[in-house]
């Protein structure tokens, strides 16, 4: 299984961006798929997730402004973040979980300039 994520950038604070992460080797249903970020000097942080079937979950601090969406017909994840902050600065990485295992992505970097 490889992820692919691109899409990360720098932007002005109140900006936009769309992450997008493609997948190859995957099964054909997977149970999850999400996003997390990791700022420098940081713990990784857990962003959000969309399960194959049901509601997607999200972080507190990605409430309202960030939306997580899937294309199951070829397994790509992305996340539509709007409304950014300086905070949201970090490396996001999108993982896939199924069958009890999860792969990692090697991560797109997103700056936030204030």
């Amino acid at each position: 299984v490889q992820l692919q994520a691109s899409g990360g950038g720098l932007v002005q604070a109140g900006g936009s961006l769309r992450l997008s992460c493609a997948t190859t080797g995957t099964s054909v249903s997977i149970d999850a798929m999400g996003w997390t970020r990791q700022a420098p000097g940081q713990q990784r942080e857990w962003v959000a997730t969309i399960p194959s079937t049901g509601s997607p979950a999200y972080a507190d601090s990605a409430k309202g402004r960030f939306t997580v969406s899937r294309e199951n017909a070829n397994n790509t994840l992305y996340l539509q973040m709007n409304s950014l902050k300086p905070e949201d600065t970090a490396v996001y990485y999108c993982y896939v979980s199924d069958l009890g295992l999860v792969w990692w992505g090697q991560g797109t970097q997103v700056t936030v300039s204030s």
